[in-house]
């Protein structure tokens, strides 16, 4: 796969990134269902093996246990080690429940939580998980300029932000990335964050191009009635009816162009999104070896003009 340069960075990363969500497991609100954590290690040995130079984390997936996860697994590498994103923010109490915070003093500890949980000296790409609450994104970005003085984070960005947010941001510190949500199914930036992003030089690394898997090529209403109880994608609307039905029928389409191609549902997905030129990379999940193997191939197919007209009509 070649190399993408990030925005304005030094950092040149593959177009697929290997997303770690599922591997916090399904004991917290937002969760994926019951994760072994010894094929999380090897299915993130196994996505670098295959020549992935990146990966993205966040210590709420999980409540930390998804950062730990990662730390056992650079640890195993003996020095052999990706580039690392992960984000801050997203907090948590006692009990588990989840709260926003961007206050200063709160993402310090935070940064230095990640670094020990992950067992580096310092985070390649460090980014505010969501804008809330919003009356504090100012503060919350400050501090993270102050990370990037100080040396435990190289390049800053935001995840889930609009433009009017992003604009908010920029006289205070540059926006390196942005990681918002896109698929087929999801093409909320196209309008006005992707124009903003190339004017300004902010690079672009969506999560979700398969949507939560809805474009994997495997969902049938099997599929989806035996997701664990502790799966929160038996509450995404993309899971229920009405949607359900229309994402069911684009993905007999896609495993149609897929073969007609010599490639797979995943992959025509992933490719899809990597078409625009302003986004870097893809981060795109996995929890059990052999998954990327159906997925990397995103990273270097390029899709038929024709093809690309043949997928709109249907998007619409």
């Amino acid at each position: 796969m070649k190399l993408r340069q990030l925005g304005p960075s030094d950092l040149h990363l593959t177009p697929v990134g290997l997303g770690t969500w599922a591997m916090g497991g399904g004991d917290w609100k937002f969760g994926w269902g019951p994760q072994d954590d010894a094929l999380s290690i090897r299915t993130i040995h196994e996505a670098l093996d295959l020549g992935i130079n990146w990966l993205d984390t966040a210590p709420v997936y999980g409540l930390g246990h998804c950062e730990d996860v990662v730390g056992l697994a650079l640890k195993e590498l003996k020095g052999r080690r990706p580039i690392i994103s992960t984000k801050c923010e997203r907090c948590w109490e006692a009990d588990g429940t989840i709260v926003p915070r961007l206050k200063r003093a709160s993402i310090h500890r935070e940064v230095d939580d990640s670094l020990r949980r992950l067992g580096v000296d310092v985070i390649d790409m460090y980014q505010i998980h969501w804008p809330q609450p919003d009356e504090d994104i100012e503060e919350g970005w400050s501090a993270i300029a102050e990370l990037v003085k100080a040396g435990k984070v190289r390049w800053a960005g935001v995840s889930n932000f609009s433009v009017a947010q992003l604009k908010r941001l920029q006289p205070i510190h540059p926006v390196a990335f942005l990681q918002p949500p896109y698929s087929m199914i999801n093409r909320g930036i196209e309008a006005e964050i992707i124009p903003y992003c190339e004017a300004q030089n902010i690079g672009i690394i969506p999560y979700s191009p398969m949507q939560k898997g809805l474009l994997s090529g495997k969902v049938t209403r099997a599929w989806v009635d035996a997701l664990p109880a502790t799966d929160h994608r038996r509450g995404d609307p993309q899971f229920n009816e009405p949607l359900l039905s229309k994402n069911i029928a684009l993905n007999d389409l896609l495993r149609e162009v897929a073969t007609r191609l010599g490639t797979t549902p995943a992959e025509l997905a992933i490719a899809w999104v990597l078409r625009q030129p302003r986004i870097t990379s893809a981060i795109v999940g996995a929890r059990k070896p052999g998954q990327i193997t159906e997925t990397i191939g995103g990273g270097r197919l390029e899709i038929p003009a024709e093809v690309l007209g043949e997928i709109g009509k249907v998007l619409g």
